[in-house]
């Protein structure tokens, strides 16, 4: 009988943190995500690279991908893949890759399934909600493709507010 109404009150004090049976989640839409890929895109091609630009929503799940007709095939996974290890990991791709080589701890990140340890990829933010990711392949350095994110991402930021 202790045991039961041990379990029972448990399990009541417990029932607020289990209470929400659905949640809402901001996330990006597809015409804005497709705006944010080709805004990427030309702007490498001002800065003369031809390079691919995926965006995913929170979930890490595509919504568009708008490739350069002289891009390599290459850059369409490359771009996916930092999107999705962006919007999985909440966190910029070029500091995922900057602590895997300078922790021991965090090197085992390179071998999530899908997870691209390169830099080139952006969360899409709105204060500090993750709405979804931009990743970006073939510029000539990671860093690179960053900033031509990171340039979209400065002209639609009214957007995000």
């Amino acid at each position: 009988m202790k045991t039961t109404t041990l379990a029972l009150g448990l399990a009541l004090l417990a029932a607020p943190a289990f209470a929400q049976d659905k949640v809402a989640q901001e996330s990006l839409g597809t015409a804005f995500a497709v705006e944010l890929a080709q805004s990427t895109v030309a702007a490498c091609a001002a800065d003369g690279y031809q390079v691919t630009a995926a965006v995913t929503d929170r979930a890490g799940n595509l919504l568009a991908l708008v490739r350069a007709e002289n891009a390599g095939p290459h850059t369409v996974d490359a771009a996916t893949a930092k999107a999705y290890t962006s919007a999985s990991s909440r966190n910029p791709t070029s500091g995922i890759a900057k602590a895997v080589q300078e922790n021991a701890g965090a090197a085992g990140m390179v071998d999530i399934p899908g997870f691209l340890v390169l830099a080139g990829g952006l969360p899409v933010k709105s204060g500090d909600v993750t709405l979804g990711a931009i990743g970006v392949g073939g510029a000539p350095g990671g860093h690179l493709d960053e900033a031509c994110a990171q340039k979209a991402l400065d002209g639609l930021a009214a957007r995000l507010q």
